[in-house]
């Protein structure tokens, strides 16, 4: 009996990779690439055509966001809440595309052990960020986040202009007072003090949506 097609490409490994890789790509641009000429995913705005006053991050935040990401703080929360009536109830309005623009990579994040924090900036005092932060327990009794007390520790400032130049190259409209002045804002700040900013400033632009 004849080989079918189908049984071919199942018995051959080589063309069933190939084919496999050529279907997966064919795929991803079609649904990928069409993003990038939507204003809604490209520029500030919301799903109605809004604008939302959305900038890039100063420096403390900047490097704030890089520690965030540094402790894999992603692996435990989400920065990302759905259009569902059990997201905003709890969390507050629905995460749209225009909010990310200046996030390289975005920290939407794919588990919540812990909350979303995409709406956590100003729900807190800085010191109940400080405090949770250093033993999460003080707080939130029944948390099993890890404290992290290193993050006492100065902020590393050394390499902040070259970051700002990188973002600028990427779209990020970063003045060049800005960039020379970037070093002189870090100066005397801790690790705790940039990611206390960078969550303090997380979802602020649409927090008082409905």
């Amino acid at each position: 009996m004849a080989q079918s097609k189908h049984e071919f490409i199942e018995r051959s490994v080589g063309w069933l990779i190939v084919l496999t890789l050529l279907t997966v790509s064919v795929g991803g641009l079609v649904e990928i690439v069409p993003l990038f000429f939507q204003k809604t995913t490209t520029t500030a705005i919301d799903r109605t055509g809004k604008p939302l006053n959305v900038k890039p991050y100063e420096p403390l935040r900047l490097v704030g966001r890089d520690i965030y990401v540094r402790e894999g703080c992603y692996n435990c929360h989400s920065q990302m809440i759905r259009p569902f009536r059990a997201e905003t109830e709890r969390y507050g309005h629905y995460s749209v595309a225009g909010e990310y623009i200046y996030d390289r990579p975005f920290q939407w994040g794919s588990k919540r052990t812990g909350p979303d924090l995409a709406r956590v900036g100003g729900r807190y005092s800085d010191e109940w960020h400080r405090v949770h932060l250093v033993n999460p327990r003080d707080v939130v009794p029944e948390s099993n986040m890890p404290a992290f007390p290193w993050l006492q520790r100065p902020v590393k400032a050394d390499d902040i202009e070259d970051k700002m130049r990188a973002l600028q190259t990427l779209g990020h409209p970063y003045t060049a007072e800005e960039i020379a002045g970037a070093r002189a804002a870090l100066e005397g700040k801790s690790e705790m003090d940039a990611i206390v900013a960078y969550l303090q400033g997380l979802g602020i632009v649409l927090s008082n949506f409905k």
